[in-house]
């Protein structure tokens, strides 16, 4: 039965942790979004992220995006500071159509930092990309 399912190759989406300037704060925040650089909508995207390394695991995180257009990106989630010490996994399922897609996207451990920056397709802002 498995042998029977089939998953294609995810393309043109990622995800990408953007430093931002917080408004209220005035604070240089960590922010991962996801990216859909496709032609085609996106159709209920289940995003699961968790932090880790040998010692430590963050709590698991559960967001959904009901659809995300074509040619556009969704804000997952703030990442605070201590988590960029840690890898950070992104299991990313999605429809397109009727099929169905899934990919994990990781960060490893200290490579979301200033010195990594570059400059994010569709957003114009300065980040540090997963393809």
């Amino acid at each position: 039965m498995k042998k029977d399912i089939t998953i294609p190759e995810v393309k043109d989406v990622h995800v990408a942790v953007v430093q931002e300037q917080h408004k209220e704060y005035k604070t240089q925040d960590w922010n991962a979004y996801i990216i859909n650089n496709s032609d085609n909508d996106l159709d209920t995207v289940l995003i699961v992220t968790r932090g880790y390394n040998d010692k430590k695991l963050t709590p698991v995180m559960r967001h959904t995006i009901a659809k995300l257009p074509a040619r556009s990106y969704a804000k997952i989630e703030y990442l605070q500071e201590k988590v960029l010490e840690l890898n950070n996994e992104f299991k990313i399922t999605f429809f397109e159509g009727n099929q169905m897609f899934d990919k994990t996207y990781v960060f490893r451990k200290n490579t979301i930092n200033e010195k990594a920056l570059q400059t994010i397709p569709l957003m114009q802002l300065k980040g540090v990309l997963v393809k």
